[in-house]
């Protein structure tokens, strides 16, 4: 028996950007969208202009790196609401229960799928957290 066949992939890769775009200096991304899926970098505590927020402060490092995914999947035409897998990096483990409590504020069911892994650094020593996303696009 045959399978049906299907239309094929859209496999252009489309650059997702902002004004200002933080990361442009650093020769990367901020997200690339192929076909209906959003893939961002890294989203860290930085403001648009690329300075570190919340020097220190968890929770205010987490609020500007989740938002910093949101602005990064709304420009690609998807959303928090669309994030389907978050991959969260922190320098400290026991800040799950803070994060946990954040995420609940953005995200209903279903809730995407997550990671959530302490690492030694992140590209910046003050930085406390870094998130990078997939997510679905309209």
């Amino acid at each position: 028996m045959a399978l049906p066949s299907t239309p094929p992939l859209d496999r252009t890769r489309v650059r997702v950007t902002a004004d200002p775009d933080w990361y442009e200096g650093a020769g990367i991304s901020l997200g690339i969208r192929v076909g209906g899926l959003v893939f961002t970098s890294g989203q860290a505590p930085v403001d648009a202009e690329g300075v570190t927020v919340g020097r220190g402060d968890f929770t205010a490092q987490a609020r500007q790196a989740l938002a910093n995914v949101s602005t990064v999947l709304s420009r690609a035409g998807s959303g928090l609401d669309r994030a389907v897998k978050l991959t969260v990096f922190v320098t400290d483990i026991t800040h799950q229960d803070l994060f946990a409590a954040l995420r609940a504020e953005q995200y209903a069911e279903p809730f995407p799928a997550e990671t959530f892994v302490q690492v030694s650094a992140l590209a910046d020593p003050e930085w406390m957290i870094e998130i990078e996303a997939v997510g679905v696009a309209a």
